[in-house]
């Protein structure tokens, strides 16, 4: 089960993509003491350590199955892959990295010294960007053209005798590019023999659950149990609701009913928050019966559903709440349906004007829009987080919209001890910054992977509109 540690790193190599420029010092610290944090074998090859590479090359491949079943799955996984490859890459020493390029077959020769001083005049001249200085301190390739076309169209390397002398910090762009064409062919290529794969029991289950899988603490509603009264309800939804939690709430109030992918997906969630059983059924009821259902059919209809997610009746599991990747991945809603991942699964246009409704600022908004837009949508809730907890760097990776509960409940009642900055996002709720580790670290609980092997069978009594 080691290959769940690689997730963590996957996450973090994307967190860190967004929010820092990926060539710049700041990235190289942060991702270099989140990998020392997380323990990964970033330098098993400087370090030859043998039992690291092989449980590095096992995850990578174990994770090109789970991540090869959609193309956005696919777009994920190698956007990542190809980041965090080319970190590696680049801490390499010379020896290693010219070890390397000739273990995958790139015939990518290290000019010596000697040669490149007596070409510094045209390497200076031919390399854009370039002082003298910094020809003679950066390490130069011979590459043949059919590799560097492209640095040879835009006139950025110098050419001779059928070879262009390309330097370092070009040489890992034609590395990444061979990288990328042949992880994208080979999760292709993966994908169709999907069918194979997926007839056999023993895999596919733990391919679905790693795709879809949450790599955080388990929310269960042990410890918070009877913690949440439900005439707050309506204030916390407003105050500390991941914006899923409180467009669920919302439509709920206003409608006296949800169809059965939002009641799972908010039950859950308020089982999560600290809801007894006794309290869920009384807080469904009452709203329920608003409507156009009456008390004996919510007694015949839905309480035994509510009484089933928390281990009650039927196989007596002790459901946990969904994640952001099981919210994001699964059970798109359709039309009068309100559950899902409003970054992923609202039009634009109807996420702006609900974060207008919201007293979001308009630079906030196009923040998160622009996050939206390069599909990171947990990213997109994080943005959201700060910008409703004055806040300019939440300091953990958001996973799971119970810790978005648990975490905005730890800053507005001073749970946690904080360090602000000067804000410049406009309103908000609350004046405080927050340092915490991470806690995507975690190994998923055998819980959470029973729950999720047994999920369907809990949709099946919420089938019922």
């Amino acid at each position: 089960s080691f290959f769940f540690s690689f997730l963590p790193v996957l996450k973090v190599v994307e967190n860190l993509g967004v929010s820092h420029v990926r060539s710049s010092d700041s990235y190289k610290t942060k991702l270099e003491a989140e990998f020392r944090r997380l323990k990964f074998p970033y330098r098993a090859l400087a370090e030859d350590d043998y039992d690291a590479r092989r449980k590095d090359h096992i995850s990578h491949f174990i994770l090109r199955l789970a991540y090869c079943q959609s193309e956005e799955l696919r777009r994920w996984f190698l956007q990542q892959e190809m980041d965090l490859f080319r970190y590696r890459f680049n801490e390499l020493t010379e020896g290693l990295r010219q070890k390397f390029l000739e273990h995958v077959n790139l015939q990518f020769e290290a000019i010596s010294e000697d040669l490149k001083n007596e070409l510094a005049n045209e390497l200076f001249t031919s390399t854009p960007g370039f002082t003298m200085t910094k020809v003679k301190e950066q390490m130069f390739y011979k590459v043949g053209l059919s590799d560097a076309v492209d640095l040879f169209r835009a006139r950025r390397v110098f050419i001779k005798d059928g070879f262009a002398f390309v330097p370092l910090k070009d040489i890992d762009a034609i590395v990444l590019n061979n990288y990328r064409q042949k992880l994208s062919k080979a999760l292709a290529l993966t994908a169709r023999s999907l069918p194979s794969i997926q007839s056999d029991e023993r895999l596919q289950p733990l391919l679905n659950h790693l795709s879809h899988s949450y790599i955080g603490p388990d929310y269960s509603a042990q410890k918070t149990t009877g913690k949440i009264s439900l005439e707050h309800i309506d204030a916390l939804s407003v105050k500390s609701f991941p914006l899923c939690m409180r467009q669920l709430h919302r439509a709920l109030r206003d409608n006296h009913h949800l169809r059965h992918g939002g009641r799972m997906q908010y039950g859950l969630f308020l089982k999560g928050i600290g809801l007894t059983l006794e309290q869920a059924l009384e807080f469904w009821k009452k709203e329920f019966i608003r409507g156009k259902v009456d008390a004996d059919k919510f007694d015949k209809g839905y309480a035994y559903s509510i009484r089933h997610s928390y281990g009650k009746e039927g196989r007596r599991t002790d459901y946990t709440p969904y994640s952001c990747m099981k919210i994001i991945m699964s059970n798109p809603p359709s039309q009068g349906d309100y559950h899902g991942c409003p970054f992923r699964h609202s039009e634009p246009e109807l996420l702006k004007q609900k974060l207008q409704s919201y007293k979001i600022p308009p630079s906030g908004i196009a923040q998160i829009l622009d996050l939206v837009k390069g599909m990171h949508y947990q990213l997109a809730c994080q943005k959201y987080f700060e910008l409703t907890h004055d806040l300019d760097d939440i300091g953990f990776s958001l996973n799971h919209p119970n810790q978005y509960f648990a975490e905005s409940q730890k800053l507005l009642t001073g749970g946690r001890e904080l360090k602000k900055e000067p804000s410049h996002l406009g309103n908000s709720q609350q004046k405080s910054n927050s340092q915490e580790s991470m806690t995507s670290t975690s190994t998923p609980s055998s819980s959470n992977t029973t729950a999720d092997a047994e999920l369907e069978g809990l949709e099946a009594y919420f089938t019922e509109d």
